[in-house]
């Protein structure tokens, strides 16, 4: 094939602009930009040639210069953690679904957990014009970033404390934790231990204090909490503390992956799952439904949690005074990891 030197080839071509779009419609430049910025006044005839004339043209709008006029990106930034853990993990994806719903493009970083990561994170997506910011983040860090560096958006913290932001979303991990705690009361537990995540998160310090407040209200003293990190790995450590102690017949775990490493450990140590010792696990993490046996555990509804951040979000984005609930309640899902403690003497 011979190449004839200064013709343009296909891939040099120039990419169709506004004019083009106008002059393959019959429209003006103007009734172009009303139809790509979704003016209402526009007749069907008219938007439905300028919509054929983009696809045949194959035309996008500079979102750049779009931003300039109409002072609207469209764009929200999202900060996600790097850790991998489920809830936080689950809570990224829905809240991006959530915006691609309401009509904004999601762009996301994954950050580490440290404030310097996060405040670096928040000034990358501002440099990308983002109308706002939605931060999954429930570290103590994470929150203080949130604090002392003002966006200039607005920034919805989700699954944080939902006390110390403006705009925050995020399950009741208190009321869960209390009624994982009450489920086992209710079945005629007394000694009921807790494996905790982390503290510097805000939700491992709340499915704590729910527990601890349930205990207490059945005028029950409860035990200090056996530290974990979240992981399975962390969970078998606990169990194996708590299968050395014969008294407790119940145990609420901060998340289901440490109640997977739990239920190993008692198990390995001759405590039967519930017929010894009943467990319930936070988060109902796809799995659950399939261990052995299936987990008891505390429902969050994620995707609920996207809507609602996005909506939030929105909200504040376009300066409407709604007064949206920041607390999603939780369900219990009672599976075969709990039972009524068995009598003194019994035998199975």
């Amino acid at each position: 094939m011979t190449e004839v030197l200064g013709a343009p080839s296909r891939a040099a071509a120039r990419a169709p602009v506004m004019a083009d779009v106008a002059r393959l419609a019959g429209v003006s430049h103007q009734t172009v930009s009303r139809v790509i910025n979704d003016h209402p006044h526009i007749r069907p005839d008219t938007r439905t040639r300028v919509e054929d004339a983009i696809r045949q043209l194959g035309y996008r709008p500079n979102t750049a210069a779009r931003t300039l006029v109409t002072r609207r990106s469209a764009t929200i930034g999202v900060i996600g953690s790097s850790s991998g853990h489920w809830g936080p993990t689950s809570v990224h994806r829905t809240v991006e679904a959530a915006a691609a719903e309401a009509g904004y493009f999601a762009s996301s970083v994954s950050s580490g957990l440290g404030f310097e990561a996060l405040r670096s994170a928040i000034d990358h997506l501002l440099r990308q014009a983002v109308e706002g910011i939605v931060m999954i983040a429930a570290q103590d860090e994470a929150l203080q970033a949130v604090r002392v560096q003002d966006p200039g958006v607005p920034l919805v913290v989700v699954e944080g404390d939902l006390s110390k932001a403006r705009w925050a979303v995020g399950v009741d991990q208190h009321e869960g934790s209390r009624m994982a705690t009450r489920h086992l009361l209710d079945l005629g537990h007394t000694e009921i231990a807790h494996v905790c995540g982390p503290l510097d998160w805000t939700e491992a310090r709340a499915r704590r204090d729910g527990w601890r407040q349930a205990m207490t209200d059945a005028g029950l003293r409860p035990a200090e909490p056996v530290l974990g990190d979240w992981t399975a790995a962390s969970g078998y450590a606990a169990g194996q503390v708590l299968a050395g102690r014969p008294e407790v017949t119940g145990i609420v775990v901060a998340n289901d992956q440490m109640a997977v490493g739990v239920i190993r450990a008692l198990s390995e140590a001759g405590r039967r799952v519930p017929e010894d010792v009943s467990v319930v696990g936070f988060d109902d993490i796809p799995e659950s439904g399939f261990l052995v046996p299936p987990l008891t555990t505390v429902h969050q509804d994620f995707p609920a949690v996207g809507r609602r951040a996005i909506e939030v979000l929105h909200a504040a984005i376009v300066s409407e005074d709604e007064d949206l609930p920041r607390l999603i309640a939780p369900d219990l899902v009672v599976r075969h990891s709990t039972a009524p403690p068995r009598r003194p003497g019994a035998t199975t």
